[in-house]
């Protein structure tokens, strides 16, 4: 791949991309600066578009990429600011939807490459649905490629227009080490404490508060398993729209349910959990789902989207909208320490079968590689 090379063995000039971000979910995010950071080690100048507090978070310029700030989505500046980072782009790679169409405008029928990655699917009803899909439409006939995180969005890019559309190979960074995961301290009764679950199981769950995320049918579970003795604590970290009816409901209903907020120790909690759940209506690569596998914390999920593709044997799996499954599942897992330890080992092998960050940016360099031959010399 030397044509991506700052070392070229025929003077070249270093490739130049920018990575476009919107609001900067997790999994996307995490996924830029995996990638940013194996770009620049192998010689590619980097600049990631997003807003500023996505590079505080996720640390893009720590790993030597320059950080610009791009306003979300809804900042009448944000296309502006986008087309003035991309004027000297040899690439311009955009991550998600939204991020995706405002790289469409900014590069306003230029000849420079567009590469789009899918990390999931955007939800809408009514007619905020039907712009969404007219938005997919303009991002996947401008793209030169189309990556989706799971095989059922890279169907729906070409079944939307794409010309070319591929399976990405998306990892997140690896798991941390054995030392930490065996510590005989792990369940942090520090964390436990905190959150009120001493002497009771502990149940964790984490995303935005949306609709899609099936939050609904989460409490409708903690119902059943409120019977329990002791009744586990279920926390759900993450904010969003439907906070203010989820919690009526929980005090309503008196639920052993507690919404924490946005929280930035993910992992310092799925260490204190006994279980990790997502009901979500669709998810591509979970984020949560593979942090979870990582730390060896065992994993209720809905059978959805890419989940399990994802998870193979190492979760549970139950039908999405079924509390009654979900919270069987549950109570389950509660009781049965042998079949929490069989999917703790079955996550592990899952694990090592997922894409590496070497082989994520190896498969970027070949597509980058495609679409920039013959480069410039200097």
């Amino acid at each position: 791949m030397s044509p991506v090379s700052s070392n070229s063995p025929h003077g070249q000039s270093p490739l130049r991309t920018v990575q476009v971000l919107g609001g900067g979910n997790a999994g996307s995010s995490a996924h830029v600066r995996s990638l940013a950071a194996g770009l620049v080690a192998r010689g590619v100048r980097v600049t990631v578009c997003a807003p500023a507090e996505a590079d505080r978070a996720y640390g893009f310029t720590g790993v030597g990429a320059e950080h610009v700030h791009v306003p979300r989505s809804s900042d009448p500046g944000s296309v502006a600011a986008l087309r003035a980072a991309c004027a000297d782009a040899d690439l311009v790679h955009a991550h998600g939807l939204h991020a995706s169409f405002r790289a469409v405008l900014a590069l306003g029928g230029r000849p420079t490459p567009l590469v789009v990655t899918w990390h999931n699917r955007a939800h809408a009803e009514g007619a905020r649905a039907h712009l969404l899909r007219l938005l997919e439409r303009r991002v996947v006939k401008t793209a030169a490629v189309v990556l989706g995180t799971t095989s059922d969005l890279v169907d729906r890019a070409r079944r939307t227009g794409a010309r070319d559309a591929r399976l990405a190979a998306v990892a997140l960074p690896g798991p941390r080490p054995p030392a930490e995961l065996d510590d005989p301290d792990r369940r942090r009764p520090k964390m436990r404490a905190e959150l009120g679950a001493t002497g009771r199981p502990l149940l964790i769950a984490v995303g935005s508060l949306d609709r899609h995320r099936g939050y609904d049918v989460l409490l409708d579970a903690a119902r059943e398993w409120r019977r329990l003795d002791p009744p586990p604590l279920l926390v759900i970290a993450g904010e969003g729209p439907l906070r203010a009816v989820l919690q009526e409901r929980i005090e309503d209903e008196e639920l052993p349910v507690r919404l924490i907020g946005r929280r930035d120790d993910v992992s310092e909690l799925l260490d204190a959990a006994d279980l990790a759940l997502l009901p979500s209506r669709w998810e591509a690569r979970s984020v949560l789902a593979q942090e979870a596998l990582h730390a060896r914390v065992p994993l209720v999920a809905t059978a959805v989207g890419g989940i399990p593709d994802l998870v193979g044997d190492a979760a549970e799996l139950v039908p999405y909208g079924d509390p009654g499954a979900f919270a069987e599942a549950v109570v389950r897992l509660l009781g049965d320490p042998g079949r929490c330890e069989a999917l703790r080992e079955r996550g592990v092998r899952q694990a090592a079968g997922w894409p590496t960050e070497d082989e994520t940016v190896a498969q970027v360099l070949s597509i980058y590689d495609e679409l920039t031959r013959p480069r410039t010399f200097v």
